[in-house]
Formats: C-alpha cells, structure tokens, sequence
C-alpha cells in the first residue's frame, strides 16, 4: 500500500467530519471491510517507515483506544513479522477498544505482541517512534497522560512517523491549541486533512504521505472537498508559446502606486516582479524624492514622481491593472494617492500599507486581491494575530465577505479564497521566503497575470504558485539568505516551464 508524498496538483483537501463520511462511505457502500481499510492504514505506514528508515530495526508505538491506535497495532505487527524488537505503549482505558481497533490489538498480541500501559518513566528506547494516539480525534487542548505523552515524544531524539495527523494537531486548521506531536513524516489516508497543509500544520507534519487505501473515486465523488491543494503553477492559456506576432500592448499595462519617501525598493520590487511575470509594460507612480533612482536602478520601468492626486489620476486611466501598497506608507499623500485608486474601475491588487489603510474605508470591491500576511489580516478584521492563525480558512472567508474580491492570507499554505469556491492552498514555498520584499514580488506576479488576461481568481491561484516555485527554485542554492531578487531572478524558468512543481 504505497502512500505517495508528491502527487500531482491540485487536489482535493476535506476535513476531519468530511474524513469519516468517507470512511463511512467506502465500509457501508463501497463494500471494503473497516479492518480491511484499517489493516491498509498499517501497511502504508509500515511502507513508508522502511523507506524514510532502512537502517531501523526497533519500534515504539504509542497507540490510543480508537481507530487511529488500532492503524498503530497494525504498524506493531507488521514490524514484528519482520522480526523487529517492537514496544507499544497503550494511552486511555484499554477497556474501550473496540470493533477493528481491538481486533488489530488482539492480532498483534496473538503474534506474541506484548502491550504495556504508559507511563511517565516508560523507555523510548527505539529507532523510530510511531504516533497512532488520537489521530483526527481530538479537538481540545491534550491534558493527563496525552500531554505526557505528547511532551515525552517531542523531548525524545526518536524520529516520529505520525499516523494519518500528529496528535495534537487540529484536523480542519492546523491550529495547535496546547501540546502536539513534531512528526518528522505523517501518513494520512483516504483523505488529505486540511489542516495538515496550512497554519501550524507543516511544521508539525514533517514530510506528508497520502494512501488512498484503495477507495475507489465514485466514493469521493459523493463528497465535497473542503479546499484544494496546489503545488503547480497552473497556468492555462498563459502557459503556452506567445504568437510570433505578439507586442507589448498585447500583455497588458501594470501601474504600481507605491514607495513613499525613503521607500522606494519595495514599489522597485512589485514592478520588475510584473515586468519578469510577462506583463507588456509596467509603470511606476513613486514619490518625486526617488523616482530618478528607481528607474536607472531597473530602466525597464516606466518611472513618474507623483506629488498629489491629480498627478496620479492620468496614469491610472492608462493602466489595465493597479498595484498599490509597496512601500506606500501611511502619510496624508499616501492617503489621498489610495482615495483615487479605490475610486477606479481597473482590477487591483491590495497589499501592504494600502490594506493597514483600507481597514479604515468602507470600500468594497469585488475585482481585487487583497494580499495580507496575518497582522495585516488581524487589522483588517480587527483581532489579532493568533486569532487569525487559529483558522486561516474563515480568517480569509471573513475578509473576502467584508472588502469583498479575492483574499490571499500569506503564510506557510497560503489560502487563497473568494466566496462562491472552494478556498485553495499552495503547498510550495520555503522559510527562506521570510525575508523582507517577498510580498511585494507577489502582489507584481499577480498583477502581470491578471494584466494578460486572467481573472482575479485565477491570477490569484496562480500567482501565488509562481511565486512560491520561483521560491523553491531560488532555495536550490540554500533557504537562509535569500532575497526577494532571487525570486525574481526565478520567475522566468518557471513561467516558461509547463506544470513547473515545487
């Protein structure tokens, strides 16, 4: 039962609830045993723990009374056919195991298994620890034995592999509200956890593997997902050769309307991040103080000191797609530059100081992007950042319902979301994205999509894709230290490579 930890994009994500109606599904409709399914679980983990630790010949498994410990006896079991020297710790009353859970239990110590009660002294002595404790099955804060257990296992130097979620990890979001396992590989089955994939999931993950366990796809046709995952730069039409005949004004005109004074890199950046995305022409509305510097710093863009409003309003209506927030700042020119731009009928594209901004407007538009990272989101909705991070999935729904248009929360998996679709998640990108000017490169690629032709939506998606593979790409060479420019550098290779992945 081999799980698979690329798989090709995008995919369907679902949650905890969503999880067992498939699992119900595919028992009571589909015709496949629960312990058929459960004994599967086992094999795929049992498989990926060869493969990840070749060398390993002990294992510990940490199993709970529900099914998710019944996958770990499985795991037990398999390891101890295979003449390992296997310890399982058991966690709640033993006495409640039930169903395919128990008959797992039952099989693993007619084999001569032998299962103890854990204890806060219990040896970890092994050369990988599995994570079968509650799985999906917990949706408060760990206390007792759990957390114990849970604290033991993040104190050991024992390499975990997490049965289908690490424990402590919430299903749906990601969120972490107390103890949680850090899985250095998790195997999830039948359906990918939406949670494994944004938040706090990704550190606490490790390496994600996915097993269907052999459900046939009628069984998921009867479900729908609750997001979807990309790790492509989907790119339709715009991934095609450009006609031999094709000019500038075919690609469409990008204006940035940013760095206020002192603050012009960032407004520099989101433009050659549009002109290397494929936009036709890319101009810049700057403050006077340094639109000279701007454009001998990249001559490719088309620089204009603007000191006031009416400077600006010209260069708007020559514009397909409006940029605004890199490096605007917050002063009263910023002020009255932002009033004009959420008066236009161009599609935008909100970021930075123009959304800390916006939070205080009553605009609503729906031919927009809004780009927040999630202190800019906790202004726009008025909370603060750990609420945000609780649930990036509403956090992003909320902002879209109130601005209206598209919302992409930044952020490991970054949600993008706009109401009426499924919200997606990009699995691609790396720490070393965390680094000053990287937003403002995002708001460019996104915009130079939409400036050749694609709605806000898709331009979002994708874009955020690019992005984030452009990302990938440039870490070749190492995360740490790396510049948005990098980035930039990337952004051809994988605009020109069909189906590029992270």
């Amino acid at each position: 039962m081999q799980a698979n930890s690329q798989e090709s994009t995008p995919c369907s994500l679902y949650t905890a609830a969503q999880a067992r109606e498939l699992d119900r599904i595919a028992i009571a409709d589909a015709g496949i045993p629960g312990y058929t399914l459960m004994s599967r679980a086992g094999e795929a983990c049992w498989e990926a723990l060869q493969s990840r630790w070749p060398a390993a010949r002990s294992l510990l498994v940490l199993c709970g009374i529900g099914n998710n410990g019944g996958d770990g006896f499985i795991v037990a079991r398999l390891a101890l056919a295979a003449n390992w020297r296997v310890q399982v710790l058991q966690l709640g009353d033993a006495a409640r195991l039930q169903g395919d859970a128990l008959t797992a239990q039952c099989d693993f110590v007619s084999m001569g298994g032998q299962v103890s009660v854990f204890t806060a002294d219990a040896s970890f002595d092994a050369d990988v620890l599995i994570d079968a404790m509650l799985g999906t099955g917990v949706d408060r804060p760990l206390t007792g034995d759990w957390q114990l257990a849970v604290e033991r296992v993040n104190q050991s130097l024992v390499p975990v592999l997490a049965v289908d979620l690490p424990t402590g990890l919430q299903a749906d979001t990601g969120a972490v509200t107390g103890a949680a396992v850090h899985a250095d590989m998790t195997v999830t089955f039948i359906a990918r956890k939406a949670g494994l994939y944004t938040g706090a999931g990704p550190d606490y993950a490790g390496d994600i593997r996915f097993a269907n366990l052999e459900v046939p796809e009628a069984v998921y046709q009867r479900v729908a997902p609750a997001a979807q995952l990309f790790r492509q730069a989907l790119l339709g039409p715009l991934g095609g050769a450009r006609a031999r005949t094709a000019h500038k004004g075919q690609h469409g005109h990008v204006l940035v309307i940013g760095g206020g004074e002192g603050m012009g890199g960032a407004a520099r950046l989101a433009g050659e991040a549009a002109l290397r995305s494929g936009a036709g022409l890319v101009s810049l509305a700057t403050h006077p103080a340094h639109a000279v510097f701007v454009a001998s710093a990249c001559p490719e863009l088309i620089c204009h000191g603007v000191g006031d409003a009416q400077q600006l309003k010209p260069l708007i209506k020559s514009a397909d797609v409006l940029v605004v927030g890199p490096g605007l700042g917050q002063s009263v020119w910023t002020q009255s530059l932002l009033a004009v731009v959420l008066e236009a009928s161009q599609p935008r594209v909100v970021d930075a100081d123009a959304l800390n901004l916006l939070s205080s407007a009553a605009a609503k538009c729906e031919n927009q992007v809004l780009t927040p990272h999630p202190g800019e989101a906790a202004r726009l909705l008025g909370l603060n950042t750990v609420a945000i991070q609780q649930d990036r999935f509403a956090a992003a729904q909320a902002i879209s319902q109130q601005y209206g248009g598209v919302t992409v929360l930044k952020g490991a998996g970054t949600v993008i979301h706009v109401d009426g679709k499924p919200p997606a998640v990009c699995a691609a990108g790396n720490p070393g994205m965390a680094t000053a000017g990287m937003g403002d490169v995002l708001t460019g690629v996104i915009a130079a999509l939409i400036a050749q032709g694609m709605d806000v939506h898709m331009a979002a998606v994708a874009g955020v894709c690019v992005h984030a593979c452009a990302g990938d790409a440039a870490a070749v060479q190492g995360e740490r230290g790396m510049l948005a420019r990098d980035v930039i550098a990337a952004l051809r290779t994988v605009l020109n490579t069909p189906g590029h992945a992270a």
